[in-house]
Formats: C-alpha cells, structure tokens, sequence
C-alpha cells in the first residue's frame, strides 16, 4: 500500500503554513459585591420598610434640588419667581414653589396584603394583573410624599412624564383651591457621576498599561433566558450553543473572552402549586421528607454539565433569575455552590473568601462590576418587568431602562411592588456611579441604544430577550462598546447583525 505523500513527510518538522491554534482573548474582571447582603445574624427582617423610603429621599434629595435650581433658577411665571420648599406640607396655596419628595401612585388594580389574604377565601385565584394602572385612569391618583406627609398631584405634564411609585423628583407647580398641586414641570436626579475607564485600577499609569497590554478586537457576551426545563430540545440548543462559544462551529466564538449569563438559567426549578394542587395536598394524605416524585432534577443538571464544558475555556458570570433557586427578595444572591457538582470546582469553596473573581463568577441580581475597565450594571428584569405594570401607554423597555439610570434607582418600585431586602443605613439599589454599560435580562426583544448625560455620560443600554425563545446572544466589543446580536441556530455558524 502506497503511502500518501511519500516517507519523507513522516517524522518531520511541522509545515510553516500550518495553522496556529485558537487563543482566546483574555478578560479582565473587577467585580464589585455591593449588593451582598450580611450573613447569619446580621441578617434579619425587623427593620420597617419606611425607613428604606426615608433613607432614599435623603440620599436623592440634593441630586434633585441641585438639577432643580439649574433649570428654575430663572423662571417667573404671571411675574411671579418659583422659590423652593423644605416640605410638602409646607406648600401654601396659590404661591408659586417647588418640592422635592418621593413618588407613589395611588392604583386600584395595584395588589395589597389584604387580598392577598381574601385569597384563601375565594374558590379560585384571579389571574395575574399585566398592569396595575387602569385603562381609563378612573381611580388612579399622583401623589408626592416626604417625611412630613403627602400632597395630590394633578396637571396634564403628569400624563407625559412616566412615573412609579418610589422615584424620587422635584415638581414645580402651585396648589388650587382643591389643595392639590397641579404640577407646571418636573425634574429628576439624572445621570450620576461616570467613572473613567480603568478608574479602579491602582493609578493611572496602571490602567493605561493594561488597555495597552490587552489585545483589540475581544467580544463580551450577554445571554439570558437559557430557561432550561430538561427535555431533549434543551439540549440541542445547548450544544449548538457550546459549539460556538468553543470556537467549533465558528473561529469567531473564540473572541468572546467573557460570557455573562443574566438570569432565569432554569425554566421552573422550584414551581408554585397551583391553589387546587394545594388545597388538594392540605387534604389529602400528609408525605413527610423527601418527596422523589415531585423533584425534577434535569435541568439544574443539565445546567451543570453545559457550565462544566464551556468553563474550562471562557470564564462565567452567572445572575440568578426570578426562576431561578435563588432568594425571591431583592437583591437575589448567587446560586448556591452545591447546585454544580461538575462545575464548582471553578469557583471557590463558600468560606473561603478572595479578592479575586472565580472563573465561574456566582453573583448577585442586581450585579455591578467592572469588565476591561468599563462599568457594568445589569439585572435579571424583574424590576423592568414591575415597571411595566406602572406604564399605560408605550411599552418601549429601553425608555424604561433609561428612566432607571435618570431616577438612579435600579429598582424603583421596591418594596411597593416589588420585594426587596430591608436596608437601614446603605441602599445599595441606588445607582451612585453612573455605568458603561447596563442590560436587562429577560425581555420581549432585543434592543439596544446609547444615551448621553449632562456631564458626557454615555451609557449603553441592552434589552436582552430569552435565548430559549429567540436563540439571540448579544456581543460588546470590548474596546468600543459596539453592539451586535447573534442568531446561534441548528446546522449554522450563528448570523450576526
């Protein structure tokens, strides 16, 4: 049998055309664990939940007076000057002022606690509301409130303006003979400070070294909604997926130097029983332990093992998700270590505490950090989706997610709406730097924009839909925050645009 290609080609040294193997391009991560919660008894739920109210009006207030004063320093309305003041109570009718307090919308649909309560009394539960806000408005009402007391708003500026309850804004109107305030115009706290690029870094000397050091042309990639329920459809997807981000299916996957994973891995790891299911299981006969026929363990470890094959080549930052098995309240912490058997032995053992950030990240909901010196903000979508019930006309989410950073809040509506953890003396939901970049997991569609501060701030902003739906990955250069989405399907290499 003839041999191919002659002898001489066996035992030889390596052609000089041969192709180099892949590298990926590395990535440098600082997080920040701003929203840790304490652990053991420092952790506890007696605070009220007023104080958080109290807390966020004083840290906000003069952000707002400041931008207030810039735009009515000047203004005279019928020749009468806007002058400021302390306390809503303070306002005396038919004198032209401004106040700065706390929002809150008086909603009729809103849920309360007591019917929650009348719950248990009803044959069947009420679907769930998609808006609180009625379709007429009958019964809605604007209020602003202090730690003085509360004043009704009214005026056709209101229904222009999107507003939930908890933002923090200044209005500037005159009260009528109704003792309501009728609002002229409005500000809010805008865009906070930006940090510079590498600002963590130790110096600027530093910073500059490892931009210079870092190769050009590494991609960052954003993916949420995996929600992985363990059938064999999920695992079609997940290979494909993996395929791509190991550099199998394209050369392009090999870019990618981080992957951010933004909640909701898992479709219904822990389901609520419907009221019939738990009524049926209060009267019927009582299991006690482990309960085998009710645990479905395929997607947690389905998760695992996709987790185990990407992290030896790409580094992880997972968020938990409002289906994920993580705390329902705000802010979720990370997932537990003990739900990856195969792929914790990339993240650090829970006592063991470093600075430095695991190859597999478990994070928090919110997560804020820094990745090749740019300033990261994103969450799984919770409070986007809360914001959404408060909003009667556009349902634009990269609108909502731009009032997010104005407001400087990254969950405006808890814990009205939305649960939340009882802070006392920090809030860390308030945005206090303004970041790069800020995504929202777990949305309708894909969208994105940029929007600018007052003081240059450019921020880009990221609506990521669910990849078991739309099969979508959104990609960031990590140099210039270019932004495009990659469609990752059976039998292809992924199309990007």
């Amino acid at each position: 049998m003839a041999m191919l290609g002659g002898a001489d080609v066996f035992m030889s040294d390596p052609r000089d055309d041969y192709q180099n193997e892949l590298t990926r391009a590395p990535s440098f991560y600082s997080p920040l664990h701003i929203f840790d919660l304490p652990g053991g008894e420092a952790k506890h739920y007696q605070q009220q939940y007023a104080d958080v109210y109290f807390l966020r009006l004083a840290l906000l207030k003069p952000a707002v007076e400041q931008v207030a004063k810039e735009a009515w320093d000047d203004f005279e309305l019928g020749g009468e000057k806007a002058t400021q003041v302390d306390r809503v109570l303070d306002v005396r009718q038919g004198e032209l002022c401004w106040v700065v307090g706390t929002v809150y919308m008086e909603m009729t649909l809103k849920p309360s606690i007591l019917q929650d309560i009348s719950k248990d009394h009803w044959i069947s539960a009420p679907p769930t509301r998609e808006k609180f806000i009625s379709s007429n408005g009958v019964g809605d009402e604007f209020m602003l409130e202090d730690e003085s007391g509360r004043l009704r708003l009214t005026g056709s500026h209101l229904q222009s303006q999107m507003l939930v309850t908890g933002c923090v804004v200044a209005v500037m109107g005159t009260e009528n003979s109704d003792g309501v305030f009728e609002v002229i115009d409005m500000q809010v706290p805008d865009l906070p400070r930006q940090p510079q690029r590498w600002e963590r870094e130790k110096g600027q000397k530093q910073g500059k070294k490892l931009q210079e050091d870092k190769p050009s042309g590494g991609k960052i990639a954003v993916i949420s909604g995996l929600s992985l329920t363990g059938v064999s459809g999920d695992t079609i997807m997940l290979d494909n997926l993996t395929d791509y981000l190991l550099g199998e299916s394209s050369d392009l996957g090999v870019k990618i130097s981080r992957l951010i994973i933004a909640g909701n891995s898992l479709a219904h790891s822990s389901p609520i029983p419907s009221r019939e299911e738990a009524v049926a299981k209060r009267t019927g006969p009582r299991k006690y332990g482990y309960d085998a026929s009710a645990y479905n363990a395929g997607p947690s470890e389905q998760f695992d093992k996709f987790l185990s094959t990407i992290l030896p080549s790409i580094p992880v930052t997972l968020l938990p998700g409002a289906s994920d098995p993580a705390n329902v309240t705000l802010p979720q912490q990370p997932l537990h270590y003990a739900l990856f058997p195969k792929s914790r032995s990339f993240c650090a053992p829970p006592k063991e505490k470093s600075t430095k950030a695991d190859w597999l990240d478990r994070v928090t909901n919110p997560w804020t950090g820094d990745i090749d010196g740019w300033r990261f903000l994103g969450t799984g979508g919770q409070p986007i989706d809360d914001i959404y019930k408060y909003v009667s006309g556009g349902d634009d989410r990269l609108d909502m997610l731009e009032h997010v950073l104005r407001w400087r809040l990254s969950a405006p509506t808890a814990p009205d709406t939305l649960w939340c953890y009882p802070f006392q003396d920090d809030d860390p939901l308030l945005i206090k730097d303004c970041p790069h970049v800020y995504f929202v997991g777990n949305q309708p569609e894909y969208a994105s924009t940029v929007i600018r501060g007052p003081a240059g701030q450019s921020v880009t902003l990221l609506s990521l839909p669910k990849f078991s739906e739309t099969r979508e990955m959104v990609l960031l250069d990590s140099e210039t925050l270019d932004v495009e989405v990659l469609v990752i399907k059976q039998g292809d290499c992924g199309n990007a645009s």
